[in-house]
């Protein structure tokens, strides 16, 4: 366990935003938490639990103690077909869908190049292309900052829906993810239908293919669409995809005929975000210090020296202009604090 005091925020977050947190303390094992919030003042501040910071965007500086959750290590067993992954919530997504993706355990290749942590991704149930962290989800475990004790949920304890979970509704706050339990599949099923990951395997003329194939094609596709954080400031989608009902959907369809659109169950349609921006303008787009990537109007860039604020500020006026064209409201899938 490290700890320090006036710790500059920017370097643990992919917007690359100025921030300071007043405390900010690693966590490198999970017998670790129980000691720290023994301590009461620890509990007089508020907390804000860090995974790979790159969905979330600092407004300014936080005045309370960051965690900064660095617990390593995943383990593998295997019952038959099925394999059991367990993940520290500190490693890399990406890291273990490598790692499952070269033991070929298949599941989550679609979800390749999801920047962040394995702690975070059940907190907002990632997904891409198709998959959600819940289709592959077994359990994870948790700490209770208000009993002290560990917790295990399982897939329905955590009540997954879009971007969703119950670490984000009653729980929000309360469970700090120390390991996350995945159940994947040495049975290969590939999952080509959504995106473009079926084109681009005709493009390079794969007609079977493999894990590494598909986990490859949708890197690609990702680093095509997206911008690297490295090189600029990003936490990438930053607004949810809306889900409207059929009745709202014709109404809009009606008037907008190429809406892109994704049907659901129960009489619900997903409508693509980054088409309604983009029919609003936005693609590419800068303002001040700011503004959508030139590839992917869903993606708010930092174009160098941008604050927290000025970036929030742009995205209100996205919100506001969609609103106006389409009566859509957008939902940022970036936490803003």
């Amino acid at each position: 366990m490290v700890f320090q005091e006036n710790k500059s925020l920017r370097e643990y977050n992919t917007f690359a935003v100025p921030a300071v947190a007043h405390r900010f303390i690693e966590i490198n094992r999970k017998e670790d938490l129980p000691a720290l919030f023994s301590a009461k003042d620890l509990l007089k501040l508020p907390l804000l639990v860090l995974g790979g910071g790159s969905n979330l965007l600092f407004t300014g500086d936080y005045q309370g103690t960051v965690l900064k959750m660095n617990i390593q290590g995943v383990s593998a067993e295997q019952k038959q077909e099925l394999v059991f992954v367990e993940a520290g919530a500190g490693v890399p997504w990406n890291s273990l869908v490598i790692y499952c993706v070269d033991r070929g355990y298949a599941g989550i290749e679609n979800l390749s190049l999801i920047p962040g942590s394995a702690g975070a991704a059940p907190i907002q149930n990632i997904g891409a292309y198709g998959v959600e962290l819940k289709d592959v989800f077994d359990s994870l475990e948790a700490f209770d900052t208000q009993t002290g004790e560990f917790r295990r949920f399982n897939r329905e304890e955590c009540e997954f829906a879009y971007r969703e979970s119950v670490f984000k509704t009653k729980y929000r706050g309360r469970f700090i993810v120390t390991s996350i339990r995945l159940k994947l599949s040495t049975v290969f099923h590939p999952n080509i239908s959504y995106g473009a990951i079926e084109t681009e395997l005709q493009k390079r003329d794969i007609r079977e293919p493999s894990l590494k194939d598909i986990s490859q094609v949708v890197a690609d596709i990702r680093v095509a669409k997206l911008p690297d954080p490295q090189t600029i400031g990003n936490a990438g989608s930053f607004f949810k995809n809306p889900i409207i009902n059929s009745d709202e959907f014709e109404r809009l369809r009606k008037k907008f005929p190429d809406v892109v659109n994704f049907s659901m169950s129960e009489g619900r349609v997903k409508v693509a975000a980054g088409w309604l921006i983009e029919q609003c303008g936005w693609k590419g787009k800068k303002v001040g210090h700011t503004g959508t990537w030139k590839n992917q109007a869903l993606v708010l860039v930092n174009h160098g020296s941008a604050s927290g604020k000025e970036i929030y500020d742009f995205s209100e006026q996205i919100i506001g202009s969609v609103y106006d064209k389409f009566c859509v409201i957008l939902e940022r899938e970036v936490n803003i604090i």
